[in-house]
């Protein structure tokens, strides 16, 4: 009797055990949700590596490897012909130091005037305080198409079509791309800095110039971080207001990838290698090069960034 009690003990400890190794004692901890939640990170992960794996793959065949049925992912020999007829199309370098002007330059000027003004608003009061940043807020919702026929009246009176300025003044008065979505967080991280602190400074003899420079800026570092890279990339991916306002008196390098046919056609005209995908795709991820290169560059401060101003990515 006692044997067979022991057993059926043994037995329940060992089904006991069993589902907690395959269950776990909480939701995190099992394997089987561990199994589920890799399986469902690896389907995401596949889907957004895929594009980006394909365009690696094709851009690197020779034009006999792309037109082979049996030559899918991996390329007979690797051929960077795609790549240099790329490169001379859209003339990379001169063109690249031209489109980081009109991205880099917007970005930090936008990056530093949004955080003057999510600070004085997050820090100070004065009149008609909630009106204006509802204001600000409303700049965020209203379409940029619905006030971008004034401003391109207004840029033609001053002279500043087809300028790197008209890129870069709007940033310089807060008046950027998606400048209130910026201000708003940093409104949110200032509003986070304990008021002691800055009082303490007051009473120390720390003017107010003195307290955002030494204090608040360097507490806000991550919001600084975030708000330069979307900045940076919302720029970087902007063709719209680019050909609006820069047309091709001021080429930049997304305005050359979308006449890149007629490009290449007038270039290699009497050429025997045709457009093909692998050229096409070679000159899509040149484009995507330097924002790859920024991103891997910053990305544990891009992902703390991320976690401590609370906002997600597009």
């Amino acid at each position: 009797m006692f044997a067979k009690m022991k057993n059926m003990f043994k037995e329940k400890n060992i089904a006991v055990k069993a589902k907690a190794f395959l269950f776990g004692n909480n939701v995190k901890s099992g394997v089987v949700i561990k199994l589920i939640i890799y399986m469902l990170l690896s389907a995401i992960g596949f889907i957004y590596l895929y594009p980006m794996l394909y365009m690696l793959a094709n851009s690197l065949k020779s034009p006999s490897d792309i037109i082979n049925p049996m030559v899918n992912w991996i390329p007979t020999k690797l051929y960077f012909g795609n790549y240099q007829r790329a490169f001379r199309v859209l003339n990379y370098f001169p063109i690249l130091g031209k489109s980081l002007l009109v991205t880099l330059v917007p970005a930090l000027l936008q990056t530093a005037i949004t955080s003057v003004i999510g600070y004085g608003f997050a820090r100070y009061n004065f009149k008609f305080k909630k009106p204006l940043f509802i204001i600000v807020l409303l700049t965020f919702i209203i379409p940029p198409q619905a006030y971008l026929i004034p401003r391109y009246v207004m840029f033609f009176e001053f002279r500043l079509l087809e300028n790197p300025l008209a890129i870069i003044l709007p940033s310089l008065f807060g008046q950027g791309l998606n400048s209130a979505i910026f201000i708003l967080i940093f409104y949110q991280f200032f509003r986070m800095i304990p008021r002691a602190l800055t009082e303490a400074a007051e009473i120390d003899g720390a003017g107010p110039y003195y307290i955002f420079f030494r204090m608040a800026v360097p507490l806000s570092a991550p919001a600084y971080i975030t708000s330069f890279l979307f900045s940076l990339v919302w720029y970087w991916n902007e063709t719209y207001i680019a050909s609006l306002f820069l047309g091709t008196g001021y080429p930049n390098l997304q305005i050359g990838l979308a006449n890149f046919v007629s490009q290449y056609q007038q270039m290699y005209e009497s050429d025997a290698i045709k457009l093909n995908e692998g050229i096409r795709l070679s000159a899509t991820l040149l484009i995507i090069l330097p924002m790859l290169i920024v991103y891997f560059a910053l990305q544990r401060w891009f992902v703390e960034g991320i976690e401590r101003t609370g906002i997600t990515g597009e």
